[in-house]
């Protein structure tokens, strides 16, 4: 499945990728993995990155795993590494990344 995504908030940015998923979803019970890429601006940088994400679903409960993908970031983003933290409210999806950027030289 293709992914597009409007990301807003912290994280300003077009999300585009692929997504591949198993078992049986109506019934409460599937997994997926995707890698997603992000171009945008996150909090005051601009550039670009990609998520690498890993989820399951047993019994109506998920996990979901989501990683910086090493040597993806451009831009003010050039190696960035971190995880994102996703929590469902409402239906309303929200976002928390965590990252770290190397330490200039000098």
């Amino acid at each position: 499945m293709q992914i597009r995504k409007r990301w807003s908030g912290e994280i300003e940015a077009a999300g585009w990728g692929l997504m591949i998923s198993g078992g049986d979803a109506a019934a409460g019970s599937a997994g997926y993995v995707a890698m997603e890429f992000l171009e945008g601006r996150v909090g005051n940088l601009v550039g670009g990155l990609a998520l690498q994400q890993f989820g399951t679903m047993s019994n109506g409960k998920a996990h979901q795993v989501y990683e910086v993908v090493p040597g993806s970031g451009t831009g003010d983003l050039a190696g960035i590494s971190g995880t994102l933290r996703l929590d469902v409210a409402d239906g309303t999806h929200h976002y928390a990344l965590s990252y770290e950027l190397p330490t200039p030289a000098g």
